[in-house]
């Protein structure tokens, strides 16, 4: 299954669009549509990264169809990932495209050990799409952000209406 033009527009949207390098809120150079230049940069501990260098030849402007490219690069990984642990999405493309959306903001590892994948997998679906408002907060406080994403989300999981065309 691939991300419906929907979500991805939703995910633009919630993650920001930079055309031009900058460092996140980690510290960790980011650009496009969330997208880690380095993923080794992650693993560096957190007072380290701010001595971290641009990684070479990403001191550019980005055109859109270099950030297009990255985020569906990106979203394939995903996209895999999502239908490995939530096998019972295939055919379901609201209730994938949310759960695309919602790995992408918090990754997979985290995705997996949600509440929201386990009631996926039992086919709880009133309860998976309510487990997406567990996930307001960061760093111990609820962001506005984070929860109008979150009902986002939820109410994309819950969509019955025909989607978009998968990009």
């Amino acid at each position: 299954m691939k991300t419906s033009d929907r979500a991805i527009a939703m995910i633009k949207h919630d993650e920001g669009v930079r055309v031009k390098p900058y460092r996140c809120p980690a510290l960790i150079w980011t650009v496009g549509v969330g997208h880690v230049i380095d993923q080794t940069h992650i693993r560096v501990p957190m007072e380290e990264r701010k001595n971290l260098p641009l990684p070479p030849g990403w001191d550019r402007t980005l055109s859109m169809d270099e950030v297009n490219a990255i985020l569906a690069k990106d979203l394939e990984n995903f996209e895999r990932g999502v239908l490995r642990l939530a096998p019972n999405l295939a055919g379901h493309q609201s209730r994938f495209d949310a759960c695309v959306s919602f790995s992408f903001n918090v990754g997979l590892g985290n995705f997996q050990r949600s509440t929201i994948r386990m009631k996926i997998q039992r086919e709880e679906w009133d309860a998976a799409a309510d487990a997406f408002l567990m996930w307001t907060k960061a760093g111990g406080k609820e962001l506005p952000g984070l929860v109008r994403r979150r009902k986002g989300e939820r109410a994309l999981f819950l969509s019955t209406a025909p989607p978009l065309p998968a990009h």
